[in-house]
């Protein structure tokens, strides 16, 4: 999170720096570079800049080449002004091309992050059902989807405590929204509530025992993180059940189980 909004900053400031230095650059071939040829370097400059950044920041990138091929590459030079109508068509363009232009570099680079996290939510419930396969008991679940919890939420701890329903803490709800009491808290708004909240293991009607979430300050995961909560808690559940389902299959386990 911290690497993207610094990211995000880099992208801000190469949009309001690089037209501008790329036009300065341009300035000794202005008489014998078009105007179009400059708008199609500064086309460029945006897409970088949408790119590394966000939509806003290539939304920017582009005003930005606008003006300053305006002021250093169209005549009278120097000035925020432009005289032929070509030009002023060649500016109008820039803008409209570079916005639109940057928008789709944006959702490219968007639905890469989309698909990368996917495909990372995917690899972590698989690795959990193969454990809930293998493991010898489900205290091994446990810790090993308490640990995953902790990444996945932005959690600075995670406890499990076994078959009690003591209190009335904020609870992480099967479709991904958060109930506390008779309200619901909307954590794309708010990121999760700095009281612990609660994740029940239930699985086939059985009710086992609940997750004891602490979120980190600003911890704000996604709905699609949310889910993918849920159904590792749902695994822990299918590991209790396959031990009280073996002839004389017991749950053991401790009280609890903390980890942060």
């Amino acid at each position: 999170m911290l690497w993207h909004l610094t990211r995000n900053r880099i992208a801000v400031v190469a949009a309001l720096a690089a037209p501008p230095a790329v036009c300065a650059l341009l300035v000794p071939f202005r008489t014998s570079l078009s105007a179009a040829n400059s708008a199609l370097v500064l086309v460029a400059v945006v897409v970088a800049v949408a790119v590394l950044g966000h939509r806003a920041a290539g939304a920017l990138a582009a005003v930005s080449a606008a003006v300053w091929l305006d002021f250093f590459l169209t005549e009278p030079y120097g000035r925020f002004a432009i005289t032929k109508s070509s030009d002023i068509a060649t500016a109008v363009l820039l803008l409209l091309v570079g916005v639109t232009v940057s928008q789709l570099a944006a959702r490219a680079r968007e639905l890469k992050v989309i698909a990368i996290t996917d495909d990372d939510y995917l690899a972590q419930i698989h690795h959990t059902a193969r454990l809930v396969e293998t493991a010898t008991g489900p205290q091994i679940v446990v810790d090993h989807v308490s640990r995953q919890l902790v990444g996945l939420l932005g959690l600075r701890g995670c406890r499990f405590e076994y078959g009690t329903l003591i209190g009335h803490p904020p609870r992480l709800l099967d479709n991904g929204t958060i109930s506390w009491g008779r309200r619901r808290w909307d954590a794309d708004r708010d990121g999760l509530p700095d009281e612990e909240l609660e994740l029940r293991v239930v699985h086939n009607g059985h009710f086992h025992g609940r997750f004891m979430l602490r979120a980190a300050p600003g911890a704000a995961p996604s709905l699609a993180a949310r889910l993918v909560a849920v159904t590792l808690a749902t695994q822990v559940g299918v590991a209790f059940d396959a031990v009280s389902d073996l002839p004389g299959g017991h749950l053991g386990g401790r009280a609890g189980s903390e980890h942060g």
